[in-house]
């Protein structure tokens, strides 16, 4: 059984005086236990909005959520704010892009952990305060007793971020969303974040969404990915099957504008002409349709379904390896 089903999720952002804009569009995906889900796909496709309509963080007011979300069971889009809040920190856990923008400047690093621990599993403070150094010794942080009296400011990058999993790790939570985790950091720091991550999920059996564009992260981490564009599923298939075989023109788009060590030197690299909003807002048709070299007329007039291809799922009128029609 699975641990989250996603069904139908959909976010409408209005502001008054402007046009409704959907930002999510009928996205269904599940994650079960110890799995590591990917959303990838450019700045602008909806993976983000996805993960903030799944914690319940959007605000109330300009943002319709409808869809289902069931963790466990529980429908959460029902729940209210105060029982939302009882999931959050205890059941999923988040870990955002900015950590310098994600922790409190001016509260210490020891306290913004101790507060989870204290709230969720009710402990004391002196309890709070070892599981905090505990914390912050497992997710690489030397000298994690002293750590707990500084600030944001006085960490590095790569420890604001390994922090910030402490946070999220505290009350041991069945679900963490990883929003873009090694944007800011560099290569060596990555590296060390994903397995890190790799890691706990291997160790607790946590459930993981994996936000990012870099396909490379995908590579080394996820069990399953769904690329997204223009707030929907495009592609869901198991990582090599993807890497092999991807079928959608957006995938492959993606998949051929990574850097190859194998190439000639001075070969130009192949990125995908055109932007995620050449076609925003869209109403009919396929999103990716403008920037897409196998479109056809009917990809431009109508919108293609979901529906099972190799052992994976597709969303496209005219796939990679099919090449028919006119364009």
């Amino acid at each position: 059984m699975a641990l989250l089903e996603v069904r139908d999720l959909s976010v409408v952002f209005r502001r008054k005086g402007t046009e409704a804009f959907t930002a999510v569009d009928g996205v269904s995906f599940d994650v079960e236990p110890g799995q590591t889900v990917g959303l990838v796909g450019e700045s602008g496709s909806g993976k983000s909005v996805t993960a903030l309509a799944i914690m319940g963080l959007l605000p109330k007011r300009g943002a319709e959520v409808t869809g289902s979300v069931k963790f466990a069971g529980t429908e959460m889009l029902r729940l209210s704010d105060r029982q939302l809040r009882d999931h959050r920190g205890r059941d999923l856990g988040m870990v955002f892009q900015d950590p310098l923008s994600s922790l409190n400047p001016v509260i210490s690093i020891g306290l913004q952990i101790t507060e989870v621990l204290e709230r969720h599993r009710g402990m004391s403070r002196k309890e709070a305060t070892a599981e905090a150094a505990e914390l912050l010794g497992r997710v690489g942080i030397p000298d994690p007793k002293r750590r707990l009296s500084e600030y944001p400011h006085q960490l590095s990058g790569g420890m604001r971020q390994r922090a910030l999993i402490a946070i999220a790790l505290a009350c041991r939570p069945r679900l963490l969303i990883a929003d873009e985790p090694t944007t800011a950091l560099d290569v060596t720091i990555q590296a060390q974040i994903l397995a890190l991550l790799s890691e706990l999920v291997r160790e607790t059996d946590t459930a993981l969404i994996m936000i990012t564009h870099d396909l490379g992260v995908v590579a080394g981490l996820c069990d399953e990915v769904n690329v997204m564009y223009g707030g929907r599923v495009v592609e869901r298939a198991e990582r090599h099957a993807l890497f092999a075989s991807s079928r959608h023109p957006y995938t492959h788009g993606l998949l051929a504008s990574i850097p190859r060590l194998d190439a000639p030197r001075g070969e130009r690299l192949s990125p995908i002409k055109g932007s995620v909003a050449d076609n925003i807002p869209w109403e009919h048709g396929c999103a990716f349709a403008p920037r897409c070299p196998n479109a056809l007329e009917v990809c431009r007039d109508v919108t293609p379904e979901l529906a099972p291809d190799n052992g994976g799922m597709l969303r496209c009128h005219n796939p990679v390896g099919q090449m028919s029609g006119v364009r």
